[in-house]
């Protein structure tokens, strides 16, 4: 896909974070936008940014509400999109939700809750869609994992599993859709400025938050940035920042043992931050 300008664009999770700087910078390409998530008044606010972003004004920005885990209500809301904007040329799984927290105190509820989202969530989006793009031959399907969705730290369990699943499903899908002219791509963003990840922070164990003393967020229109030019070079691994793609490689070049060996040191040195400062980093005992 050389260029989206009128492109029919699909977006899960739209309304904030990842999604809406990928709707902004594809506003700005000349695309037709659909908007999909949970909350209308985000939604709506969404919509009010980006009309004075378009490329031009027959630009049609649309939105929808649905909870992607919700298949059945999904479905529907995705039947209402092929009725009144057609067959998305992109779809980008953006809609996703984390919770730290070490195994042993998650309820059982929060890990299918975030299977339920970043998992199921991306399936059934792309289910609702994939019969008619298969016999249409053409598409591009985006599915926005995480650096926790290929190298798995203390404190994301639950999370982890939930964004490894994106990557297993996403490395079949690819292989599958090749032969009917459909490219698949997976984003490995690291932690980003995101509204999710001010929700994040609350809950992050004190290991967790020490071994990322000192580190910023990534700015979500560099995510958007990296997501789009890969779909434009038809990219199937996108690693936005450094972080990301140093990460990958190590995981790649280092496997096995020896990336976790890295991984032991660094949360080493958050052990002994947290036993010389255990008030810096919230309350729990630190073994």
């Amino acid at each position: 896909m050389k260029n989206l300008d009128h492109k029919l664009v699909l977006i899960t999770g739209g309304s904030s974070g990842i999604g809406l700087a990928c709707a902004k910078l594809l506003a700005g390409m000349g695309s037709h936008l659909v908007l999909l998530a949970r909350d209308e008044a985000k939604l709506a606010v969404a919509k009010r940014e980006l009309a004075p972003l378009r490329k031009d004004k027959s630009q049609e920005i649309t939105s929808i509400r649905a909870d992607v885990s919700d298949r059945h209500a999904l479905q529907q809301a995705c039947q209402e999109i092929k009725n009144s904007q057609g067959l998305p040329d992109v779809i980008i799984n953006s809609a996703g939700v984390v919770h730290p927290g070490e195994c042993v105190d998650l309820d059982l509820d929060l890990f299918n809750w975030m299977m339920e989202i970043n998992y199921h969530g991306t399936v059934n989006t792309i289910k609702a869609f994939l019969p008619e793009m298969i016999e249409r031959r053409s598409g591009h399907i985006v599915n926005v994992s995480s650096i926790a969705g290929f190298l798995a730290v203390y404190g994301y369990s639950a999370y982890s599993a939930s964004k490894f699943a994106v990557k297993g499903f996403s490395d079949a899908l690819r292989m599958e859709l090749a032969p009917h002219n459909i490219k698949v791509s997976i984003v490995f963003p690291p932690d980003t400025d995101t509204p999710q990840l001010e929700y994040d922070n609350q809950y992050k164990p004190p290991l967790l938050a020490a071994s990322e003393e000192g580190t910023k967020p990534y700015p979500p229109e560099e995510v958007a940035k990296a997501t789009i030019n890969g779909i434009l070079k038809g990219r199937y691994i996108i690693t936005p920042g450094p972080i990301s793609r140093l990460y990958f490689m190590l995981v790649g070049l280092l496997g096995g043992g020896l990336v976790y060996k890295v991984v032991d040191i660094v949360f080493a040195d958050a052990r002994r931050k947290v036993r010389r400062n255990p008030g810096k980093y919230g309350n729990h005992h630190v073994t």
